[in-house]
């Protein structure tokens, strides 16, 4: 091998050590339409049915919740983005509804989201302001969104810190529609 080639091989590796393991891409299998299973999940307070959308674009990860209860439909995206943190105006909780937690007016969310398990877990940390009876102050979230069973299901697991049991809720993946 070449002078010149050597340096392009050690080049091309210092590059790949260089780049932030987020910059890959993310597994498409994550990309789309994804419906609560509601017997094999947590109790879905306040909602009657949840499709999770996600949109993959780069780095980008869009969590889309298409909600309802009965005939009122609610449409909210978190937006995050896996190689730097980010912050969000309305970062949207799902038991938020029956929780007598209500963000903070006008504060941001400062969210941060990595792959994990080759790109088949997403975790997504937020810390909204919230504010309650006893006052107001930080919320931490914890959710991690795993790939099973083929790719035809999804896991989301959340853990808050104003609860004392994990919310868990399984999806399975929508096909044919948009």
């Amino acid at each position: 091998m070449g002078s010149a080639m050597k340096f392009i091989s050690w080049k091309a590796l210092g590059l790949l050590l260089v780049l932030p393991l987020a910059a890959w891409a993310a597994n498409p299998a994550l990309a789309g339409r994804w419906r609560l299973d509601p017997k094999r999940s947590t109790a879905l307070d306040g909602w009657t049915a949840w499709d999770l959308v996600v949109s993959l674009e780069g780095t980008r990860v869009d969590l889309r919740h298409d909600m309802q209860w009965r005939t009122t439909k609610l449409t909210a995206t978190n937006a995050v983005d896996t190689a730097k943190p980010t912050t969000l105006p309305d970062f949207f909780r799902v038991e938020q509804r029956h929780m007598a937690l209500y963000a903070v007016r006008g504060t941001l969310t400062p969210v941060r989201a990595e792959w994990l398990d080759s790109e088949r877990t997403l975790r997504v940390e937020a810390t909204p302001q919230i504010e309650s009876s006893q006052g107001t102050g930080p919320m931490r979230i914890y959710q991690e969104l795993r790939l099973i069973e083929g790719d035809q299901e999804l896991l989301l697991i959340e853990l808050h810190s104003t609860r004392g049991k994990p919310l868990v809720y399984r999806f399975t993946k929508v096909t044919g529609e948009k």
